[in-house]
């Protein structure tokens, strides 16, 4: 079938109520009720704001000087809700995912701000300063508190596979199979593959895509037809489709008219946002993708020191009664090290505290059909050579408590890559070697992300997307989920 057959006016009104998606009428009334949790958090943060201002005087009969904030702060809300709704903070395309929705929300309140001051200049309004100082900040902070709470629970639902847009995935089988994994692994991202369409004769066969295997129902020639067989609620482009440029353009053109949304995939992999721009050339949206820095960091180096040193500092009484009990149990070394390969392909000795019999190492072979750790890692679950203390240790990890030193020597950094083994550099490929760029690190999106649970290929995958995304405040977001994540104990063992 052609791209250029075109649709008449009542013929697309008709389609495009007929592939509305349910799960739009789900985030519609997600939306009606951010608005509501929105509008309780702004008059929570002017009433806040008011008592603070003005203590001991009462809402229900305001006297001088708080008459004018109260009589103004119902307005301002109103213009807030207004602004809100404005710069469409709770559209359903950003609703869950990405920092759109916060930029947005942050924009609409200084926005509001800005309103809010020129017309008490021009209208010469003596609104407290300190009313409005402490009004603003909390209600913005609220909104986003708000928002990332409302986020946890749209996840929830998301993965119990409420409130997911169903897309139909085009493109060649491999593009297919890479894009139909990764949206698979996010469903807070709100896609769900219904079905999909190759370039390949595959029809009637069908694709895994992580826990569930989906339909290959058609060819990429026949996507019109297909979405709206389906139902779905947008056509997601995986890679090149025969046509190129132009016939993806009149793709878009055809869809539009049939109310389906046009989702193109980059090609690019594990690329922040921050390394990518944009740069139009005549019409054309070419994307420049910046080299990442690998240049010593300074910054990073200085917050290692100091949260080694602190660290070691402070939990000196941690491990004096670690300690203690390593060698009460089995009366052992305390101490294990071990050969990792660091920054650079530079071998450094990593220190743990010792969660193993004294010859553990020396029972790896007579234990290697018992092996569950993927690629060359060696990993068992119930592993008979871990100590009872140790099985503590793991669980806890109070076992990596010693690597603070090797932080502090600058052998390691507090976030990095997994420090790898000799064994697992010599098995590297296709570019895994990348991970050697960056310092390794106690804890890293690894860990937060579920540790020995991951496969090789997964844990690689997220070592090499921190090695080229670095930033400060990604460090930060990967120390902030390290606590929960050892609370939860997922994947030590």
């Amino acid at each position: 079938m052609s791209f250029a057959v075109r649709h008449g006016t009542a013929h697309a009104a008709s389609m495009s109520s007929a592939v509305r998606p349910a799960s739009r009428a789900g985030l519609t009334g997600y939306g009606w009720a951010l608005a509501g949790v929105d509008l309780v958090l702004l008059v929570l943060s002017f009433a806040v704001a008011h008592g603070i201002r003005f203590p001991g005087e009462s809402l229900l009969a305001p006297s001088h000087p708080g008459w004018l904030e109260f009589a103004a702060g119902p307005a301002i809300v109103l213009l807030w809700s207004a602004m809100l709704a404005g710069f469409r903070t709770r559209e359903a395309r950003i609703a869950g995912v990405g920092a759109e929705e916060y930029r947005r929300v942050l924009t609409a309140s200084l926005t509001t701000c800005a309103t809010v001051a020129v017309v008490a200049y021009s209208a010469q309004l003596d609104i407290a300063r300190g009313y409005v100082a402490i009004a603003f900040p909390l209600g913005t902070a609220l909104l986003v508190t708000g928002r990332r709470a409302a986020r946890s629970v749209l996840a929830h639902r998301r993965a119990r596979g409420e409130l997911l847009q169903d897309v139909l995935v085009v493109g060649e089988l491999v593009d297919v199979r890479y894009v139909g994994r990764r949206i698979a692994a996010t469903p807070a991202a709100g896609y769900r593959v219904a079905a999909v369409a190759t370039t390949g004769d595959d029809v009637g066969s069908s694709v895994a895509l992580g826990a569930a295997d989906v339909p290959v129902v058609g060819s990429v020639d026949d996507v019109l037809d297909l979405a709206a067989e389906r139902g779905v609620g947008a056509v997601v482009v995986a890679g090149a489709i025969p046509g190129g440029h132009e016939r993806l353009r009149r793709l878009g053109w055809q869809l539009e008219e049939r109310g389906i949304e046009l989702v193109v995939s980059s090609p690019l992999a594990d690329v922040a946002g921050g390394r990518v721009h944009e740069r139009p050339v005549d019409g054309l949206p070419l994307m420049h993708v910046e080299a990442p820095d690998y240049r010593c960091r300074t910054g990073k180096r200085a917050v290692d020191v100091l949260g080694a040193s602190i660290g070691l500092l402070l939990l000196a009484p941690v491990f004096v009664a670690v300690a203690l009990a390593i060698r009460i149990d089995d009366g052992g070394p305390v101490v294990f090290r071990q050969q990792r390969v660091g920054r650079g392909s530079r071998l450094f000795s990593i220190c743990k505290f010792r969660t193993m019999c004294v010859d553990a190492e020396d029972r790896v072979a007579e234990l290697s059909a018992e092996n569950e750790g993927a690629g060359p890692l060696f990993k068992i679950r119930q592993d008979p050579r871990v100590t009872r203390v140790g099985a503590f240790l793991r669980r806890s990890s109070l076992d990596e408590l010693p690597q603070l030193w090797n932080v502090l020597t600058g052998a390691m950094s507090l976030v990095g890559p997994r420090p790898a083994l000799p064994c697992e550099v010599a098995a590297y490929e296709d570019f895994a070697d990348r991970r050697l760029l960056v310092t390794p690190g106690i804890t890293g999106l690894w860990q937060v992300s579920g540790r020995s649970d991951l496969d090789w290929a997964e844990g690689v995958r997220l070592d090499l997307h921190y090695v080229e995304n670095w930033s400060f405040l990604h460090d930060v977001a990967i120390l902030a989920r390290t606590i929960p994540s050892v609370l939860r104990s997922r994947g030590a063992y």
